[in-house]
């Protein structure tokens, strides 16, 4: 059967709602099976938007990473938009005095400091709060949803932030719309949610197997190799490697001025042969206004079907680390979620001190690691909430 997203779904019925006030949080990157803006295609079949909202990156979904995001009115709907990245995460009871419906329509990265997730948690919420009726428009995962797949380390309480509110893995391989009925439950919010199904997907397929083009989903992820790579490779943000943001290869590439690749190829050799291809490649990376040719490497995941990204981003970071002692260096990341960009990667990572783990030795610090992502209890907790087999 031919993929159809929630999107689809809906617009092939005429619910009793259609007439009522909507508010739909939503961005560019969410559209039909046939590429039509969701918000496009649901003003054109006559339902009753009245306000847009939007995550990180804008409605346009092009907005730089971590930066503040402005209302605007959209230039395809003529609707307002009220961003949930600029002033707050949450819209507020004025935001929803004239709204009978929350709609939400978002893709996701299947990685939990992927922030789309986290927005949905404040919609939902907001609903509950304020007694609306809420509806999610779900999505596969990209990364597939194969529980098994699933990698920790599970998030600590005292490290809840926008990159990651709950505790959930890093790779959660859920759909939007199953973790909406988790953290409904979970949370005891108990809002009034219903889940728009897609259909035509089961949880052993990735993207290579919906057979419509890539979208991408914000700046950085610019096709489905990069999305694979992203919940293992972000946490160089938390150091001084560029993992190639503003070029055709972020997320697939890592460098710096001060590799040395002929050492790294060589012990990539040794010990990751089986997950990657590798080639070296100079981007022009620009920093403060100035480019640079900045050497490094890009990779290629031999089979993502079978691929642990997080285990393998994290090893890649430890090889860099260990390789480049005088250079390498651990740096703040600062968004507007997180300021000062202090504690960047224990925030990525979900576990307190993440930055120690790393000054042990690679056979301790593989055991230790191994310890952490596994999450046979997060697999036991979400089954009664999954929505496909």
């Amino acid at each position: 059967m031919h993929l159809q997203f929630g999107i689809d779904n809906l617009l092939a019925n005429h619910p009793h709602w259609k007439k009522e006030r909507i508010g739909f949080l939503t961005n560019d990157a969410a559209a039909t099976n046939h590429g039509i803006k969701s918000r496009k295609a649901l003003q054109d079949a006559g339902f009753n938007l009245v306000k847009l909202f939007s995550p990180e990156h804008g409605i346009n979904a092009n907005g730089i990473d971590g930066a503040s995001i402005a209302n605007v009115v959209d230039d395809i709907t003529g609707i307002p938009v009220i961003s949930l990245y600029g002033e707050k995460f949450m819209p507020s009871e004025n935001d929803l005095a004239d709204i009978d419906i929350m709609l939400f329509d978002i893709p996701d990265a299947g990685t939990r400091f992927y922030t789309y997730l986290w927005s949905m948690t404040y919609w939902i919420e907001a609903a509950a709060k304020y007694n609306k009726q809420v509806i999610i428009l779900d999505r596969p995962n990209p990364l597939g949803g194969n529980l098994s797949f699933s990698e920790g380390p599970m998030l600590e309480t005292s490290l809840s932030s926008f990159i990651g509110r709950f505790s959930i893995p890093i790779k959660h391989q859920c759909t939007l719309g199953e973790l909406a009925q988790y953290f409904n439950k979970n949370q005891e919010w108990n809002a009034n949610l219903s889940v728009i199904k897609c259909e035509g997907w089961n949880r052993d397929q990735l993207f290579y197997d919906w057979n419509i083009p890539w979208t991408k989903p914000s700046p950085a992820l610019q096709n489905i190799e990069a999305t694979i790579l992203y919940p293992g490779l972000c946490f160089f943000e938390a150091t001084n490697v560029s993992v190639g943001r503003g070029t055709p290869y972020s997320f697939e590439w890592i460098g710096a001025t001060w590799f040395n690749l002929p050492a790294m190829a060589m012990v990539w050799q040794n010990i990751l042969r089986e997950d990657f291809k590798i080639e070296t490649l100079k981007l022009p990376l620009t920093n403060d206004g100035i480019t640079i040719e900045t050497k490094g490497i890009r990779i290629k995941v031999i089979d993502p079907y079978h691929y642990d990204a997080v285990l393998n981003g994290l090893l890649i970071v430890k090889l860099v680390r260990d390789l480049h002692p005088q250079d390498f260096k651990w740096m703040p990341y600062p968004t507007k979620a997180n300021p000062s960009g202090e504690n960047h990667l224990s925030l990525l990572l979900g576990i307190e001190n993440a930055e120690k783990i790393f000054d042990l030795p690679l056979q301790q610090w593989l055991q230790q690691i191994g310890r952490l992502l596994k999450v046979e209890d997060w697999k036991n907790n979400i089954i009664p909430h999954l929505l496909y087999s």
